[in-house]
């Protein structure tokens, strides 16, 4: 493709999808205002929709429009089509069945897309962008094999998951249009679910292959890959946990971590800030480690003032109390706990940069009480090699013309 035509279709592609994005919404609006107790998703659901499919096809027609051979960002541009297409295909097919003037086999067709098009956004990503990226090429030509089986695995899993009779797992009120009562899909499915998932799992292996070969700037980049599916990972847990008092939060929380993906993908392959992920990465870590540490200390030091208070006074309630100690105490250990955390994560993850600061630290504190100038060489000569661990290490003074002893003559 030329470098003229492929900004324009990889932005055409965009405009598309939120184009279709924002019809499905309108169709949820519309579903709304006509039978308000079985709207297809509300208007949190819609935003979080926009801003996935806004997410991967921005970064996928950045990439795409800059790198026109590169296949991530043509890949991201397909998901962000197709979660497009998957919202309006939904919207069209819940709008029908609230009584709207819509065609009855078009909107069997689309709530049957709208029932398994959202695998599309679980398998690619987690197949074809690892064994693609950053590059857009296999690793080498022994991964064709793993490619092949994720495409294979993919298709095999849809066509028995798309053909299954019976009714639509959204839509229950609608059979499959295109269900087929055979063995032998099901046997198909179960093969394709098994060789998807076995080329996820290649897929990451070749990540790490890749990442034991790369340079500098290419092990920054996969940092950048492993970050984003950090976040995934986290908010995935995260939401577990929160959708125990909030299922709608939870929801939300897993929406947005799952943003993370494209963006550090988006980061990574344009080497913005390239080199910042290390940064990233430890301020994630200790703020992180800090905030679950502070919330155990809240609610353990809540639980058991009011036991205690409980005890002491008899009374059944006594929160208030409870809620300001505990809020005073997260404040006095804030500061402390922060830098405790920092250095026990510098020691375990970060050890080179860790013992280089504690060499500099030292060779400061000779500075100032030191006043040989040989011995002052000596030390510093030292501390370059155990910091920067250079080849060879030579120190030349340049003397001060001021000090040379010259003869008078006679």
């Amino acid at each position: 493709m030329s470098t003229r035509a492929a900004p324009w279709l990889a932005w055409s592609l965009m405009v598309l999808s939120v184009v279709l994005v924002v019809g499905g919404i309108a169709l949820a609006l519309m579903t709304r205002s006509t039978t308000p107790e079985r709207p297809y998703y509300g208007p949190v659901d819609a935003v979080f929709n926009l801003a996935t499919v806004l997410t991967f096809s921005v970064v996928g027609a950045i990439i795409a429009s800059r790198q026109p051979r590169n296949a991530i960002g043509w890949l991201l541009c397909g998901v962000g089509l197709v979660m497009a297409i998957n919202s309006l295909a939904g919207g069209y097919a819940e709008y029908h069945l609230s009584g709207g003037s819509a065609l009855g086999s078009l909107a069997e067709t689309a709530a049957w897309f709208s029932s398994w098009s959202w695998s599309i956004l679980v398998y690619v990503p987690t197949s074809f962008l690892l064994l693609l990226f950053p590059d857009g090429r296999l690793p080498s030509s022994r991964w064709r094999p793993v490619a092949w089986c994720a495409a294979i695995g993919l298709i095999g899993f849809l066509a028995g998951y798309t053909l299954e009779a019976g009714p639509l797992d959204d839509f229950p009120q609608i059979m499959n249009p295109y269900g087929v009562d055979s063995l032998i899909l099901d046997a198909v499915a179960v093969t394709g679910a098994i060789l998807a998932s076995a080329s996820m799992v290649a897929s990451a292996v070749s990540l790490l292959v890749r990442m034991r070969r790369a340079e500098r700037a290419q092990r920054q980049q996969i940092k950048w890959l492993a970050y984003g599916g950090a976040l995934v990972v986290g908010a995935v847990f995260a939401s577990g946990l929160i959708s125990i008092w909030s299922g709608n939060v939870g929801i939300a929380v897993s929406n947005l971590g799952l943003l993370g993906v494209p963006i550090c993908t988006g980061v990574a392959i344009a080497r913005y800030r390239l080199y910042d992920i290390d940064i990233v990465i430890n301020r994630t870590l200790v703020y992180g480690a800090l905030t679950a540490a502070l919330v155990a200390v809240y609610f353990g030091g809540v639980a058991t003032l009011q036991t205690l208070l409980r005890a002491l006074t008899g009374q059944e309630q006594q929160p208030q109390l409870a809620i300001v100690v505990s809020t005073l105490a997260i404040a006095a250990l804030f500061n402390p706990l922060r830098r405790r955390i920092q250095s026990f994560i510098d020691r375990s993850f970060y050890r080179s940069k860790y013992d280089a600061r504690k060499t500099l630290g030292a060779f400061s504190a000779k500075l100032r009480d030191e006043t040989d100038l040989n011995a002052l060489g000596d030390d510093l000569i030292n501390a370059v090699r155990e910091t920067m661990q250079p080849a060879h290490v030579s120190l030349w003074l340049r003397p001060d013309p001021s000090l040379r002893i010259t003869e008078r003559p006679e």
